[in-house]
């Protein structure tokens, strides 16, 4: 059946097996996530050593961005469009149980549905970007535009504009000089992702400067 069904289902076991580690036992959920992800890595590549497929091991893991079909692109759009409505359903939910989870539990939501549901949408959106970027540059791909967008505004709304301005820029970018590189799109746009972050942090680390010597100055 479809990779992405594959994918999805494999993410939900990953997702609701590392919601239930965190809520019983006193392990940190990066630290089960970090646990769940390298047994269900190692499970997969037992998998494909004995499963005849004709998906390449370095698609799953890099990415295969010039190899897409319009089925995927279609599987693509489905999910984005799927991550889009429960965003827009249960954004203000989800934002007060991340910001403040003490807060939401007394305006009665459910911590627990809540969370699970996170873990979720973030699922949808990684099998999303996997046959574009792979398994392993996913990660960068997720966080990267958020740090970028969290250095450069405070406000939550402008991060997530900023985010997706950022990505879709970096994306378009990286594809364009892969071409001229002769390297595989996916490491270029990570790359061309890390760059921008070097630029943005040394720029706001120098404003910061300036500001501080400012002050004393003035004192």
């Amino acid at each position: 059946f479809s990779f992405a069904v594959g994918g999805f289902l494999a993410g939900m076991v990953c997702a609701l097996l590392t919601g239930f580690l965190t809520e019983n036992s006193r392990l940190k959920e990066d630290t089960v996530m970090g646990l769940v992800f390298s047994i269900m890595f190692a499970l997969g590549i037992i998998l494909i050593s004995k499963i005849e497929t004709t998906v390449h091991l370095d698609h799953i893991l890099f990415g295969d961005l010039l190899g897409l079909s319009w089925r995927d692109v279609g599987e693509t759009f489905g999910l984005a469009i799927l991550v889009l409505v429960l965003l827009f359903l249960f954004g203000k939910n989800l934002l007060l149980y991340i910001f403040d989870s003490v807060h939401a539990s007394v305006a009665g939501l459910s911590n627990r549905l809540l969370h699970y549901g996170l873990l979720s949408i973030l699922c949808v959106t990684v099998v999303g970007a996997l046959k574009a970027v792979g398994m392993i540059l996913v990660i960068a791909m997720l966080i990267t535009p958020g740090a970028i967008s969290y250095l450069l505004t405070k406000r939550f709304q402008s991060m997530i504009v900023v985010s997706v301005a950022v990505s879709v820029v970096c994306s378009f970018l990286g594809i364009y000089l892969s071409f001229f590189l002769d390297s595989a799109p996916a490491p270029t746009i990570i790359c061309v992702f890390t760059l921008l972050f070097i630029a943005v942090f040394l720029m706001k680390s120098l404003t910061n400067k300036a500001v501080t010597t400012s002050s004393k100055a003035k004192v």
